[in-house]
C-alpha cells in the first residue's frame, strides 16, 4: 500500500518526502489560535466559534448573492455551525477583514483518523455547496492558504461548473494530488411563462394522474393550497404542523422525519428561524377538508425556488397530496417570475416525471504530500477497495 501511494504522488510530480512549509505558529502540532490566525503572511483567518460568524454578515450574504444559492448564505452556514460540528471543530477560513471580506471557505475539521477538512453540513444534509468568493483571484488566494495548512481536504458534492477543481490542482501542484469524481447532480426546472400552467408541461399520463388525484381529494373535502411567509411570531405553530405532517408518512415509520431526527430537526428549527428573519422562508400546505395533507419547506432565494423538505400524511395517500402540492408550488414560482425550481437532493423517479434536467456535481479531495496526506489517501483507497469488493 505504501509503495502504491508513493507511486501515486510520484505520478503527480510530488516526492514522497515533500513537505508543506508553514509559518512558525503552524509548525509542529499545527496550533491554531482560537478564533483567528494568519496563514503564510496572507490576510487569512480561521473562525472556530459559531458566535464569531456574526461578524461575517453582511459580507457573507453579499458574496452568496452573487452565487444565488442559499447553502452559501450565512443563515445556512451559521445553522450548520451550531448543529453539525459534532466530533469536529468549526474551521471557516476567511480572506479579508470586515467589511472587505472577499472569500470564505465554510469548513469543519474532522480531527479523527485521518485528519481532514470538509464542507460544513454536507455530510449531514448532502446538499451541493461551494466556497464564496468575489472573483477568481480571491479564490486562488484562499485555496493557496488552505494548501499551506497541510491538512487533507474532502469536498463532497460541489457544482461541476465551480472553478474549485482547477484552483485546487494549481495550489497543490508539486505538493500533493487532487483527484475528483462525479457526484449525484441536483434536479431543477428552468421556469418560464409556460410553467404558469404546469399541467401543460407534463406528459399526458402525468396530467391524467393529477386530475384523478384531484377528483379523489375533492370527494374527501375542499382542496386548498397555501404558500406562507410567516413572521417570527407565526413560525412556531406552522413549523410544528409541518413536522407533524412529514412524520405522518413513511419518513415517520422509518424514523427519518424531522420530528424524530434530533440533529436534523434542530438544524431546521434554527435555519427556518434565520430564513424567517430574512423573509425568504416559505411554508406550504395542501389542505383537504381543512386538514393538512402535505407540506413543503422551501426558501425563495436568488430569484429561485429551493425545495428543502417535503412530506405528506399517509391517511390521504390515495389522492397523492404531495404531487398536488408540488403542482401548485411550481405554478406559484412561475407566476412569481422566478427563474427556476430547484428540487435539491438527488434525481429520483418521482422527480423525473417533472424534469430530466440535472445540475452536475462532483466530489474532489486534496491530499498534501505529507504525513497527514498519506494517511488520508491510504484510508480512502482502502475504503474504495472494500466498497468494490462488497
Amino acid at each position: 500500500m505504501r509503495n502504491a501511494i508513493s507511486r501515486l504522488f510520484h505520478a503527480a510530480g510530488c516526492q514522497k518526502d515533500e513537505t508543506v512549509t508553514l509559518p512558525d505558529h503552524h509548525r509542529g502540532k499545527e496550533r491554531v489560535a482560537p478564533g483567528l490566525c494568519s496563514v503564510g503572511g496572507a490576510a487569512i483567518r480561521i473562525i472556530q466559534a459559531p458566535e464569531d460568524l456574526d461578524e461575517l454578515e453582511p459580507a457573507c450574504d453579499a458574496l452568496a448573492a452573487n452565487s444565488g444559492t442559499p447553502m452559501q448564505d450565512l443563515a445556512w452556514i451559521r445553522s450548520c455551525a451550531s448543529t453539525f460540528t459534532g466530533e469536529g471543530q468549526l474551521h471557516v477560513v476567511v480572506l479579508g477583514e470586515p467589511p472587505e471580506i472577499i472569500a470564505i471557505a465554510p469548513l469543519v475539521r474532522r480531527q479523527g483518523k485521518p485528519d481532514r477538512l470538509e464542507l460544513l453540513g454536507v455530510n449531514e444534509l448532502y446538499e451541493s455547496t461551494d466556497f464564496l468568493f468575489v472573483d477568481p483571484s480571491a479564490l486562488v488566494r484562499l485555496v493557496e492558504g488552505l494548501a499551506q495548512l497541510g491538512i487533507p481536504v474532502a469536498l463532497k458534492r460541489v457544482p461541476a461548473n465551480s472553478p474549485l477543481t482547477a484552483v485546487f490542482r494549481r495550489a497543490f501542484r508539486w505538493r500533493g494530488v487532487v483527484p475528483c469524481r462525479p457526484a449525484p447532480g441536483c434536479p431543477w426546472i428552468p421556469l418560464d411563462a409556460g410553467w404558469r400552467q404546469p399541467e401543460d408541461q407534463l406528459s399526458h399520463s402525468r396530467r391524467a394522474s393529477l386530475r384523478r388525484a384531484r377528483r379523489i381529494a375533492e370527494r374527501i373535502g375542499q382542496v386548498a393550497s397555501e404558500v406562507l411567509s410567516p413572521t417570527p411570531d407565526e413560525l412556531g405553530p406552522l413549523l410544528e404542523e409541518a413536522f407533524r405532517v412529514e412524520a405522518a408518512g413513511w419518513k415517520g415509520r422509518c424514523g427519518q422525519a424531522l420530528a424524530h431526527d434530533a440533529l436534523k430537526g434542530t438544524f431546521f428549527r434554527r435555519y427556518t428561524a434565520e430564513a424567517c428573519r430574512k423573509k425568504m422562508l416559505r411554508l406550504c400546505f395542501l389542505r383537504i377538508g381543512g386538514q393538512a395533507a402535505a407540506m413543503q419547506l422551501a426558501v425563495e432565494y436568488g430569484e429561485r425556488w429551493w425545495l428543502l423538505k417535503i412530506g405528506y400524511d399517509e391517511a390521504f395517500a390515495q389522492c397523492s397530496p404531495g404531487a398536488l402540492l408540488l403542482l401548485e408550488t411550481v405554478r406559484y414560482a412561475a407566476v412569481r417570475g422566478l427563474r427556476s425550481y430547484e428540487f435539491l437532493g438527488t434525481a429520483e423517479p418521482w422527480i423525473e416525471a417533472w424534469t430530466k434536467r440535472v445540475r452536475p456535481c462532483l466530489s474532489l479531495a486534496a491530499y498534501p504530500a505529507n504525513r497527514k496526506g498519506f494517511a488520508a489517501l491510504g484510508t480512502d483507497v482502502m475504503a474504495m477497495m472494500r466498497k468494490r469488493l462488497w
